[in-house]
This record gives structure tokens, C-alpha cells and sequence, in this order.
């Protein structure tokens, strides 16, 4: 307040003409009057005293107040800051998770995939090894039983035409026999 009465005094003061020339050429624009500046002077310092009984709490009120909402909204604004960066950091920390997860699985996966394919191509192996056994098994019986066959039709048609040409009766046994050692002989001599 007292800094409010020193600035109208200044003004005041600053815009009083001196009094030789209200003397001489009259009022003016800037002239004051003592008297005049005396009563406004009283009537400002009640103006102020009448504001500062009954306007000004309540415009303090109203900036505490102000004031106590705007210091609430920033300390809530903060919390939810805070809580916004706990969430993401707890989101960046599920994610990372989550992917650790699923690589975790992908590799169980490919183990597993991997097992799998080393056991049917083993599987798959081991039945080639069987089927080629047994093939050759048959192979050397088909060809044992083709010999077999083709000796005997050898030693009928040798003693056919041997009997042919004695013409005589011969024993057959006995003749089959001898072409029997007669070929086994052949045989052990390649």
C-alpha cells in the first residue's frame, strides 16, 4: 500500500506545473491544483482501504485457491507420469519376456524337430538295410534254385543225348550222379 501511495505522489508531483506559470497564462492541461490533489489523495488511500477490507481476501482467496489447484494438477500430473513410465517399463519387461519365451520355444521346437527327423531318417535306414538284405537273400535263393535247375536239365539233356548215342539202356541214377560230380567239379576248378 505504501508503495502505491508513493507512486500517485510521483505522479503527482511529476505533472504539477510550477506556479509561475499558473499565474500567468492560466489552466492548462497539466496544471494541478493543491487542493484538488489532496482530496483525491484521501479518497484513493479510502478506495484502498475500503479494497483491502473487502475485495482483497477474497482475490487472495481466489489465487491461493488457484494456486492450491494448479500445484494438485502438476503432483497428480506427476503420478501419472510415474505410473505411465512403472507401465512401460513393466510392458518392456513382459515383451523381452515374452520374446525370450518364444525363442525359448522355437529352439525346444527345433530340437525336438531335429530328433524327429534323425530318428525317421534312422528308421527310414535301418528298413533300406532290411529290404536290401532280404533282397539279396533272394536274389542268392532265386539264383541257387536257377542253378539247381538248369544243372539238372543239363545233366537230363546230357544223358539223353548219351543214351541216344550208345542207345543203350543206361542207369539213370547212377549217370546223373556222375554228371552231378562231373559239374561240382567244374565248379570248384573257376
Amino acid at each position: 500500500m505504501r508503495k502505491l501511495l508513493g507512486v500517485a505522489l510521483l505522479l503527482i508531483t511529476a505533472t504539477a506545473v510550477p506556479a509561475w506559470a499558473q499565474e500567468e497564462g492560466g489552466g492548462g492541461p497539466l496544471t494541478v491544483d493543491g487542493g484538488l490533489v489532496i482530496w483525491t489523495l484521501v479518497v484513493f488511500a479510502l478506495l484502498l482501504l475500503v479494497l483491502r477490507r473487502s475485495a482483497w481476501p477474497v482475490l487472495l482467496a481466489a489465487v491461493r485457491e488457484r494456486e492450491r489447484r494448479l500445484e494438485q494438477q502438476i503432483a497428480e500430473a506427476e503420478k501419472n507420469r510415474a505410473e505411465a513410465a512403472a507401465l512401460l517399463e513393466e510392458h518392456r519387461n513382459l515383451l523381452a519376456q515374452a520374446r525370450s519365451e518364444a525363442h525359448e520355444i522355437l529352439n525346444k521346437a527345433k530340437a525336438v524337430a531335429d530328433k524327429e527327423r534323425a530318428a525317421l531318417l534312422a528308421k527310414a535306414r535301418e528298413e533300406y538295410e532290411q529290404l536290401l538284405t532280404r533282397a539279396r537273400k533272394e536274389i542268392a535263393e532265386e539264383r541257387e534254385k536257377a542253378l539247381l535247375a538248369l544243372r539238372r536239365e543239363a545233366v537230363d539233356l546230357s544223358i539223353a543225348a548219351a543214351s541216344k548215342l550208345i542207345e543203350a539202356s543206361l542207369d539213370t541214377d547212377a549217370n546223373r550222379r556222375l554228371a552231378m560230380e562231373y559239374l561240382a567239379s567244374l565248379e570248384h576248378q573257376r
